[in-house]
């Protein structure tokens, strides 16, 4: 989709009120409107759309830092519409994910999960990445919530469901490696806390 660099937006929302003030002055309104249309549009754009396309742009491409940097352009994020504001949120909680500030991902992650968003396949996204960050925690009884509220939605993303799957493993993995720490009792338990035994629970990898 086409989109106008936000640094070349910025400028043209200056040419216009600018030109269109002086404008105004020295010729008369209507020889300044084509500068006034012009400032006004490209600052509804930015109002309204904010930095969010071209921060997901980053984000896909991995440059977490530029991401954060363009999205922090978006000085008003309670204006934007309401699917841009959503994938504000999104993209706000990966980038924090990504820096291991699981606190600040998970608020992102459930202040998306308030809007509406575009698809299913967009909430089971967001679902997942909090299934995640709470199996993180070793939390399995949120992240087993999490993950069953996802799989009951109507997903037609082939890596989304790739992850339900692996998620879906890792969940059996830890239900069996509990199972038997609960059969060894006490020292069994023990052992889950501090990792011990033939091998650690299987976390799924944050995405």
């Amino acid at each position: 989709m086409f989109q106008i660099n936000i640094y070349l937006k910025f400028l043209l929302i200056a040419v216009g009120f600018i030109g269109g003030a002086i404008l105004t002055t020295t010729m008369g309104f209507w020889y300044a409107f084509p500068f006034w249309l012009l400032g006004f549009i490209m600052l509804a754009s930015y109002i309204f759309l904010g930095t969010v396309m071209s921060s997901a742009q980053l984000v896909q491409d991995g440059d977490f830092d530029g991401a954060e940097a363009r999205l922090s352009l978006t000085k008003f994020p309670n204006w934007l519409y309401v699917t841009n504001r959503a994938f504000y949120y999104i993209m706000s909680g990966t980038i924090a994910a990504n820096k291991k500030d699981n606190a600040a991902a998970e608020n992102y992650f459930n202040s998306a999960l308030e809007l509406k968003l575009p698809s299913e396949n967009e909430k089971a996204m967001v679902l997942m990445q909090l299934a995640n960050l709470k199996a993180s925690k070793g939390n399995w009884t949120a992240a087993t919530n999490y993950f069953k509220q996802a799989k009951g939605l109507n997903i037609t993303q082939a890596d989304i469901k790739n992850q339900l799957d692996y998620f879906e493993k890792a969940l059996s993995s830890n239900k069996a490696q509990m199972k038997t720490a609960r059969s060894m009792g006490k020292q069994g338990m023990s052992m889950m806390r501090h990792g011990g035994g033939k091998g650690k629970r299987r976390r799924p990898k944050m995405r």
